[in-house]
Formats: structure tokens, sequence, C-alpha cells
């Protein structure tokens, strides 16, 4: 696992060496986790879903950024990378060099097996202390089914489902709809992928 466990690290230690870096990295509690990159199949539902969004979005106060923008969460002090983040109004950074955004207004996260429990259970839980997220979204990358889950006025969460490739995927919080058909659009199914090896090391700690 590609940690430093035997020296801590403060945010302003992680982000100088994280702003040099070729490769990134998350960071949680003094350690750095580094981060591989993602399979064709993750990449290209993340793209197609970003470029949907984002032709929608066009002209309005909405902006879709996707996986080297870097997010803290203030409330936990993590670090991390989201497949997708559209953010509404002002963006808000950490400090001048603009490159850690603190109010993301929706985030979406892409599924693989070795990544699914880290992003559906620990990840949803430190995302969640963004007062500014108002969607969660979780996309199959095995099957066409997405997860959108709302947060409502007592900062409970909805839940909605959507399958088929024959539905539309809508957000709740901003005026865009996008058919599976789409977001799924030269993905093959039938066509299993190779399961060898984590595609990210995870912070063992959750919030």
């Amino acid at each position: 696992m590609s940690t430093v466990p035997d020296k801590f690290l403060t945010p302003e230690q992680y982000l100088a060496i994280e702003r040099k870096a070729a490769t990134r990295s998350e960071y949680f509690r003094g350690e750095m986790f580094a981060m591989s990159g993602a399979r064709w199949r993750h990449n290209l539902i993340k793209d197609n879903f970003a470029r949907e969004v984002g032709i929608q979005l066009k002209g309005g106060t909405c902006r879709v950024v996707t996986s080297d923008q870097r997010v803290k969460i203030p409330a936990t002090g993590l670090y991390t990378y989201p497949d997708i983040v559209v953010v509404c109004g002002e963006p808000q950074f950490e400090d001048r060099t603009l490159d850690t955004l603190l109010n993301p207004t929706i985030i979406v996260e892409v599924l693989s097996e070795s990544t699914e429990n880290y992003d559906r259970v620990t990840k949803f839980k430190h995302y969640r202390q963004l007062a500014s997220v108002q969607e969660y979204v979780l996309v199959s990358q095995d099957q066409a089914l997405m997860e959108r889950y709302t947060r409502q006025p007592d900062n409970n969460w909805l839940i909605r489902f959507f399958s088929d490739l024959m539905a539309t995927f809508e957000f709740s919080s901003i005026p865009v709809s996008v058919p599976l058909s789409e977001i799924y659009s030269g993905v093959r199914f039938d066509v299993p992928e190779a399961t060898d090896g984590v595609e990210n090391d995870r912070p063992a700690t959750e919030p």
C-alpha cells in the first residue's frame, strides 16, 4: 500500500508534495494514499456523463469538472478526487492556488469492484459533512444502474434508482437529465474486465 506510515504529514506538506507529483494521492490524517489510473470502462462512463452534463449546463451558473479536481472536506480533513463534480455559483477554494475545491454541489463516483465499498460507505460519510453537497450519485460500471442520493431539509438522504438503458437519469438540484444510453454509450457489459490488483489504496479510518 502506497502510504507514508513513518512520517506524519501536515496538510500543507501534503499539498506541497501533491502539487509537484506526477500522480495523484488522497490525504487523510497525516498519510498520503496513492491513486492509480482507472480502467477503460470507468473512464468511458465518467467522460460520457461529464460531457452530457456539461453541454446542458453551458451558459448557466453551474460548471462540471472531472477527476483532476481535488476536493477537501474541512470537517474531516480528507483531500480526495471525485470522478465528477458539479459546482453551482461561485467556487470556493482552500487557498490562492485555486486547486482545492471546498463547495461542490453534486458529486458523482463511478463504482468498481475495488472501490465500491469505499465510495458507497466511507466516502459518502465524508461527503455528507459538506453542507454544499445536495446530491451524491453512484454509477455502476457492470450494469446500467445509477443511484441518486438527495439531501433533504432535515439532512436525511432520499435514494432513487435509475436502471435500464431505456431510462433517463435526472438530477434533482439542477435542470439536467441524461439518458442512460448516453452515459453508457460504447460500454460492453458482455466483455469482462480484469480484476487483478487494486485501483487505489484507501484511507482505512472513517470520519
